[in-house]
């Protein structure tokens, strides 16, 4: 009975022992899920406030006026270029100018040997002078003839005849007079002259140099004031304004330095081909700009501007807020709950950083034009003004660190 009594009681004891081992497993189980519950919502609210709606700048569209027109590479030519060369040949003696610099008409350029040419000159004058003595010697024999005929002392044969010779006498002096003309012409062309006013280029020759007459390229001047500019137009680049160019319809003509820099003086459309070039589908086109200040130099490659009129109500973004998928250019519009909405547009030309959107958008939208990448149709958005503080970041900069 002992025996059994004491087996009891160490089964009770094991009862409970087991009892409050449980009772501490389920304590600890409770205060790890309390732990864990406790971290998941800090974490969460962690998660919450590093993540707030991303800052976008927008623009609130209003309707304008946009001119009509398209841009081309051009490249600028002289107005007048004339190349220098030699009417006669001979030795070069002296180069008259400064290269590159400011040439006028009639200003003497080159000197070629004259002593050729003058010997030349004086044997043509002293044939001439042999030739009007005999003219004025037949011209006496003619009239003392004439005077004997009334007196049947000669025929009138011989009377005849002393007028055919001083006829041919006459005629011979008209001859040796055009070949003193062409010497003294010769003569005056060993000293080559501008025949325009503008720049004067590159000597080709020395001096000294054999040059010969009318193939010898001495040097070249180019007028660039005005100065002319070359560039076309493609089809669909003149479709964009409307109809072919003429001078009628261009409206205003600007240039563009290669720096980007618009220059000063507009210009004038001076020539528009009548036919479109087969070969590269494109018209031909001239215009002719005011370069005073010799700015513009023959040779340089600049963008020429065509304006031929105005289209009113459209919207003019920054070229970085369009984009581009499978269906064409859209923008990202915010919309009354500052969620980015995708928003197909038609746009036309640039005018500077802008593109002209021509259909799609609407009056009082506000276009995002920073931070595109990272927007997400749907995307919750804190829009603000071009050049004010996004709301978002001006809050966290109060929050201590």
């Amino acid at each position: 009975m002992i025996v059994k009594s004491m087996q009891h009681q160490r089964e009770i004891r094991t009862q409970v022992m087991s009892t409050r081992l449980a009772a501490k497993s389920a304590a600890i189980v409770l205060l790890t899920a309390l732990a864990l519950t406790a971290c998941g919502k800090k974490d969460d609210q962690a998660l919450q406030g590093a993540m707030p709606a991303m800052p976008v700048t927008v623009i609130e569209l209003k309707a304008t006026s946009v001119p009509i027109s398209a841009e081309s590479v051009a490249q600028t030519e002289g107005a007048k270029e004339v190349e220098i060369r030699p009417r006669v040949g001979g030795i070069l003696l002296k180069k008259l100018f400064n290269e590159g610099e400011p040439i006028k008409a009639g200003q003497a350029m080159f000197q070629i040997d004259p002593v050729p040419f003058q010997i030349a000159l004086a044997d043509a004058k002293a044939q001439f002078s042999q030739q009007k003595a005999r003219a004025e010697q037949a011209q006496r024999e003619a009239k003392r003839l004439q005077g004997l005929i009334a007196s049947q002392s000669i025929s009138q044969r011989e009377a005849d005849n002393a007028n055919s010779d001083f006829a041919l006498a006459s005629a011979g002096l008209l001859q040796y007079e055009a070949s003193v003309l062409n010497a003294e012409l010769n003569l005056s062309y060993t000293t080559v002259i501008s025949p325009i006013s503008g720049i004067a280029g590159r000597f080709e020759f020395s001096e000294g140099a054999l040059v010969n007459a009318n193939t010898s390229l001495l040097t070249k001047v180019s007028q660039i004031s005005p100065i002319w500019v070359r560039f076309s137009l493609s089809d669909s680049e003149a479709a964009q304004l409307g109809a072919r160019l003429t001078q009628a319809n261009v409206k205003e003509v600007a240039l563009i330095l290669a720096g980007g820099e618009e220059y000063a003086h507009k210009g004038k459309l001076n020539f528009a081909a009548s036919t479109i070039d087969p070969q590269l589908g494109t018209q031909q086109l001239r215009a002719t700009f005011e370069n005073a200040d010799k700015r513009l130099l023959p040779g340089q490659f600049v963008r020429i501007r065509v304006t031929t009129g105005h289209r009113d109500g459209v919207f003019v973004v920054p070229q970085t807020s369009v984009l581009t998928n499978d269906q064409g250019k859209f923008v990202f519009v915010v919309n009354e709950k500052n969620e980015a909405t995708i928003r197909p547009v038609v746009v036309g030309n640039w005018i500077g950083q802008d593109w002209v959107v021509l259909s799609g958008l609407k009056a009082g939208e506000k276009v995002a034009i920073d931070n595109i990448i990272k927007l997400r149709p749907g995307a919750v958005v804190s829009p603000h003004a071009k050049g004010q503080v996004p709301a978002v970041a001006s809050k966290s900069a109060k929050q201590p660190i």
